[in-house]
């Protein structure tokens, strides 16, 4: 149970941060796209998280050890605080735009991009029950092995495609077009990621190889 509510709480400290970046910089709590985004994360990742780690207990414990602090390497380090730098920047910059009305998103691409954050959020879930070395860090374990089922079947790094998901939905969730500037310097960051951490599976897990061979493509299907 106390890991539990660690994942409880983990979710309940990123949920009032996402709404301190949403409300606070709108300075208003009529902002019904923020209202919906932040039920998207709690139906689509907190409360998920939390059922996992009460039916799979060790599922998501990689996933709590990420952020920049957390990675080993340092090209991993600028990585993720560029990714994290992206998404806050998205938020505030969506935030600000609502107050200022610098854009005229209509409701209907809204709840469109409410619904690709949604679909994100819950192939990250996913991913942590299909593949239990899935890890917000950059690693590779003793005793490890290729997973090459589920999601892994159509793309090498599914998380990561969950996480493009995630950039590309958020400003039309938010009600912006400006923040989408910030969608394509977190894609950036996550093929350099998967660039890197591919190098690093190529050379310590065993069958990675072969794996690569037989999925051609490591981050959009029919794209790369």
């Amino acid at each position: 149970m106390k890991a539990v509510g660690s994942v409880a709480l983990a979710g309940f400290v990123q949920f009032v941060a996402i709404a301190g970046a949403l409300f606070l910089p709108s300075w208003t709590v009529h902002y019904w796209q923020a209202w919906m985004f932040l039920a998207v994360f709690a139906c689509a990742a907190w409360l998920p998280s939390v059922y996992v780690q009460m039916a799979r207990p060790t599922a998501l414990q990689r996933r709590m050890r990420g952020g920049p602090v957390a990675e080993a390497r340092t090209v991993q380090k600028v990585v993720m605080a560029v990714l994290y730098g992206s998404l806050a920047a998205m938020c505030v910059v969506s935030a600000l735009d609502h107050r200022f009305g610098w854009s005229s998103v209509p409701a209907a691409v809204s709840v469109l991009g409410a619904a690709v954050v949604a679909a994100g959020l819950a192939m990250v879930v996913l991913v942590a029950v299909q593949n239990t070395y899935a890890s917000t860090t950059v690693q590779v374990e003793a005793g490890q092995q290729v997973v090459s089922t589920g999601l892994y079947l159509v793309v090498r790094h599914p998380m990561y495609f969950g996480n493009v998901l995630m950039l590309v939905g958020t400003p039309p969730a938010l009600g912006s077009y400006w923040a989408l500037l910030f969608v394509a310097p977190g894609v950036l960051v996550l093929i350099s990621r998967i660039r890197d951490e591919e190098t690093l599976l190529r050379d310590e897990l065993a069958g990675y190889c072969d794996y690569s061979r037989r999925v051609r493509y490591r981050l959009v299907p029919c794209l790369w």
